[in-house]
Formats: structure tokens, sequence, C-alpha cells
């Protein structure tokens, strides 16, 4: 993320906590979060805090575009200037699919989908806003995941939402393509985190994969931000699967 402003939605922890510490670590020169618990968001930018880069964070409920917006235009107005934009705020919820109640699917819809398409919206306005001397005027990087491509029991709504997503992408991608900004996916495959080994889920995870392990998240975290960093000028529209040979795509 050498000389990049980075604004991570869905940051306050997991693997969005993970990316704002590797974009500090990579170079970024800037980082903003924003989160639905404010809190989490601010305590995020504790590394770009110590490494004395411009920083914000806002509370956003990114469900409504008005709320969305607000939350980006907030952080975006803090920076001064964005150029990359990580979604990662989803929810996952499981429910065998025919217990899945119209509740469940606006719940994953609203989140998943909908508070997708509204930040990649914002980020679009700002990229168009804002001048730049770079080739590419701005990147985005929505994270998908293989549940889109490949059938799992109990989460036939998260999947879904994952597969609109990576259509969303696409479709983003071509739109706005004539401005020089780049939108990508990235889809990874079941992650050996700190809920997995306390679910027990590792060995399960290491059966599916032929190399034999879950991924680790910062194994991820590095697609994530090569197609959000500055060696990224052509790629767009694209969908990275990062699942250890799970899937082949």
């Amino acid at each position: 993320m050498d000389g990049l402003s980075v604004v991570i939605v869905g940051g306050g922890a997991g693997l969005g906590l993970l990316l704002a510490d590797m974009a500090v670590a990579s170079g970024a020169t800037g980082v903003g979060i924003i989160d639905v618990d404010g809190d989490a968001a601010d305590a995020a930018l504790a590394s770009a805090r110590a490494a004395g880069l411009k920083t914000a964070s806002a509370a956003g409920d990114i469900r409504t575009a008005d709320a969305a917006h607000a939350a980006f235009a907030q952080v975006a107005e803090t920076l001064g200037q964005v150029d990359t934009v990580i979604n990662s705020a989803a929810i996952y919820p499981r429910k065998p699919m025919l217990e899945i109640t119209d509740a469940d699917w606006d719940a994953s819809n609203a989140v998943n989908i909908k508070g997708t398409f509204h930040i990649c919206v914002a980020a679009i306005k700002q990229f168009r806003a804002q001048e730049s001397d770079d080739v590419v005027k701005g990147r985005i990087v929505n994270i998908t995941s293989v549940d889109a491509f490949k059938a799992h029991p109990q989460n036939a709504h998260y999947a879904a939402t994952k597969a609109a997503v990576v259509s969303l992408t696409k479709s983003f991608a071509h739109e706005v393509a004539p401005d020089n900004i780049l939108v990508n996916s990235v889809a990874p495959a079941g992650m050996a985190t700190d809920k997995a080994r306390e679910a027990g889920f590792l060995g399960e995870l290491a059966a599916a994969s032929p190399l034999g392990r879950g991924g680790e998240p910062r194994e991820m975290a590095e697609w994530i931000l090569m197609a959000g960093g500055p060696k990224n000028t052509y790629m767009t529209g694209e969908n990275i699967i990062v699942s250890g040979g799970y899937i082949y795509a």
C-alpha cells in the first residue's frame, strides 16, 4: 500500500483489523476505519497512530445509503485523500435452508449486498471528485467468499449475498473503467482464525484443502492488499479465489 490512503469498512475486528495493521506495515500514508462499532473503529487505528499516519474513524451503519455515505464522507474529509477502499463488512448467518425467514434474508442482504453497494457508490463519487496524478484514480476491493461458488450446508442466504457481490463487482468495474477506477473482489476459503480454533473447525478446514491446512488470515489479506495496492494498475472486474486449491476457478 506504499504511498496510498486506504479506507477499510468493517475494520474494527477480524480480517478488517488485520488489513488495517498490514496496510500500515506496507507503507500506507493514511488509514480510515468505518465500523458499526465506533469504539472498535477508533481502537483499530492504534498501529496507524503509532506510525504517525493520518487517521480517521467513523461509526457507520452501512445498511442505508444516507448513513453509509455520511460515514464515508466523515472519514474522507479527515483523511483528505482516499486511494483505496476495502469492503470487509459482512454478517455470516447459519441456518438450514428450509428455516431461513424473510427477516434472515433481509438482514443478510442489507449488510452484505446493500452495504457493499452503498460504500462502492460513495467511494466512486470520492474518486471522481478528487484530483490525482496517478493513472489509476482509485481502487475498490470487495471481500466475497468461495461460498459464492460452492454449496455448503446452512448458509444459502450468505452464499447468495456473496455471489451477488461478485456480480456487483463486475458491474461497477465496467461502469467506472473510463474513469480509471479499478474494482475487484477477493474470495477467501476457510481461514484458520481464533474462532475456528475455538470451534474445532481446523481439522475440517485442513481436510478440505489439498494443501492440508486452512489458510491463515494474513495469506488472504496479502491478496486483498495486492488488488488494492499501487502495483495493480490494470486488473479490474476480477474475482480472485484464494482457497489453497479447495476450489479451482
